[in-house]
C-alpha cells in the first residue's frame, strides 16, 4: 500500500515495530527485489520510498511516493508520512538515494555515513579532487562547462581521454575520445543525457580525464567503523577499452596475484577514508596500471544489477541479507561460499524493439549455468550504451573454478540470438555473439 506524501502511515497491527527498514529506491531499480527478499527472510517490515511511477507488487509492502530529484522536499514528506513509525535502518538501493538515506539515518540517530561522504561517492568530479588531496593515483581531469565555448576548454587535454557525466552510473554516457574532434563529439553526445538532471552543476558540466589503460576489477566490501572487510574481488576478463565501456563478465574468485589483490584492497580502504565513508556496503571499480591500483569509483552501495546474486555467505546468506543485518545490528556469518561463480550482463547488440530471445534452452543446458534472466520484456525498446541505462539480462554460472565459470558463460552467451525489430522499418535478427 503506497500513501500520498500528505498521508501519514499507521503501522500495521501485529507486526514488530523495532526493526523496520526504510528502503530508498529509484525508478525500476534491479536492487529492490533482492532487498525485499532479504527483509522477508529476516522478518523485517519494509517501508519503500520511491517515485510515483514505480510499481511494486508485493503484499504487505507499505511506502510513500516522492520525487528523488527534490531531496529537501522528499525528506520532509518522508518524515511526515512515517509519522511515529519506528525505524530500525535506512538503506539506499542505488546511487540516486544515497544522500537522502544518509540524511534520514542521521535524523533517526542510526549509524550512517556523513552526507558529504555520500555525495563524494556519487559525484565523480568531487571524488577525483578528494582522492588527489589524499595522495592516491588520479588521472589528469577537468570539468567542462557546457554553457561556455568548448574548444578553448579542451586545450592541454591528454589523449586518449574519457568524457563522462558527473553523476550518472552504469557506464552511461562514458565515452573514450582519441583526439580533439572525437572529444567534441563525445561531449555533444553526453549533453542530452544530462540536460534534465535536477542538480544544475550535474546538468551543465562534464568531466574529462585522461584514459587509464590496464586490467579492470571490481571489489565488493563492507565498512564497519571505517574498517573495510573485502567480501569479493571480481575479475573482468573482457578488455574495456572503449569507445564505450559496457560491463560484461564478472568472475570470482579473482585469479590475479595475491600481492595485486592486497594492493587493490589497500587503495579502496584509503579511498573510503578519504571520502569519510565508515559504515555499510562499498562497491569499487579500479584499474591496474603501472604497478598500482587506480580508483575509478567507490560507491557506498552494493554492486549494481543482479550481480549480487553471485555472493553467498555462511549458510545461504545473501549480500542483501548481510547488508541489512549490519544496518539492524544483527549477527550474521560473512564467510564467503567456496565455489567459483560468474555473471554476464548480456550486451545489447543494437537499438531496436525486442521481439524475442532464442536459444534459451540450449544456453541453460551448458554445464555450470545456473540461471538466465531476461530483464527487458518483449515489445520494449533496447538502447545500447552510451545512451542506454539498463541491461538486456543476466546469465549466472557456478563452477569448480573461475576459468570454468567464465567458459560456461561464454558458451551460453554464444547460444543466444536476440531478435529485434528496428525502431522504424522491417524486422531484423541480431546475434549477441558469433560462433
Amino acid at each position: 500500500m503506497f500513501l500520498r506524501p500528505d498521508q501519514p502511515h499507521t503501522p500495521a497491527a501485529g507486526r514488530s515495530q523495532s526493526g523496520r527498514l526504510v528502503l530508498v529506491a529509484p525508478l525500476r531499480s534491479y536492487r529492490v527485489a533482492p532487498f525485499l527478499q532479504a527483509a522477508r527472510e529476516l522478518g523485517v517490515e519494509v517501508y519503500l520510498v520511491t517515485r510515483g511511477e514505480q510499481s511494486v507488487v508485493a503484499e504487505g509492502i507499505h511506502g510513500v511516493h516522492v520525487d528523488l530529484d527534490q531531496p529537501a522536499e522528499a525528506f520532509q514528506r518522508i518524515l511526515f508520512a512515517l509519522g511515529d513509525t519506528p525505524v530500525g535502518a535506512v538503506l539506499a538501493s542505488d546511487d540516486a538515494g544515497i544522500e537522502l538515506a544518509a540524511k534520514l539515518s542521521a535524523h533517526y540517530g542510526l549509524p550512517h555515513n556523513p552526507t558529504e561522504s555520500a555525495l563524494l561517492s556519487r559525484r565523480k568530479d568531487l571524488a577525483r579532487a578528494r582522492l588527489l588531496e589524499a595522495g592516491l593515483p588520479v588521472p589528469q581531469h577537468r570539468r567542462i562547462h557546457l554553457d561556455r565555448p568548448l574548444a578553448a576548454q579542451l586545450d592541454e587535454i591528454v589523449y586518449p581521454a574519457v568524457a563522462k557525466p558527473l553523476s550518472l552510473s552504469g557506464s552511461r554516457g562514458v565515452i573514450r575520445a582519441d583526439d580533439h574532434d572525437g572529444l567534441l563529439s563525445a561531449i555533444e553526445r553526453i549533453r542530452p543525457l544530462i540536460v534534465d538532471l535536477a542538480e544544475p552543476v550535474e546538468a551543465r558540466q562534464v568531466l574529462v580525464e585522461s584514459y587509464i589503460p590496464g586490467v579492470e576489477v571490481a571489489l565488493e566490501g563492507m565498512l564497519d567503523n571505517g574498517r573495510l572487510q573485502v567480501l569479493a574481488l571480481f575479475d573482468k576478463p573482457d578488455p574495456l577499452e572503449g569507445p564505450y565501456f559496457e560491463e560484461t563478465y564478472y568472475i570470482l574468485p579473482s585469479r590475479h596475484p595475491r600481492a595485486m589483490q592486497e594492493r587493490i584492497a589497500e587503495r579502496v580502504q584509503q579511498a573510503c577514508a578519504a571520502y569519510g565513508l565508515c559504515m555499510g556496503p562499498v562497491h569499487a571499480e579500479l584499474r591496474w596500471f603501472e604497478g598500482d591500483a587506480w580508483i575509478l569509483e567507490v560507491a557506498s552501495r552494493t554492486i549494481g544489477g543482479q550481480c549480487g546474486r553471485l555472493l553467498r555467505f555462511g549458510t545461504g546468506t545473501s549480500l542483501e541479507n548481510l547488508v541489512l543485518s549490519q544496518a539492524l545490528r544483527l549477527p550474521v556469518p560473512a564467510e564467503a561460499s567456496p565455489d567459483a561463480a560468474g555473471v554476464l550482463m548480456i550486451p545489447i547488440p543494437r537499438a531496436g524493439i525486442l521481439r524475442r530471445v532464442e536459444g534459451m534452452m540450449a544456453a541453460l543446458r551448458v554445464p555450470y549455468i545456473e540461471d538466465i534472466e531476461i530483464s527487458v520484456r518483449e515489445g520494449y525498446a533496447l538502447v545500447p550504451l552510451p545512451e542506454g541505462n539498463s541491461y538486456l539480462g543476466f546469465i549466472f554460472a557456478r563452477a569448480p573454478t573461475s576459468a570454468e565459470a567464465e567458459a560456461a558463460l561464454r558458451r551460453a552467451h554464444a547460444c543466444l540470438r536476440i531478435v529485434t525489430v528496428p525502431l522504424l522499418g522491417a524486422g531484423s535478427m541480431a546475434t549477441t555473439c558469433a560462433g
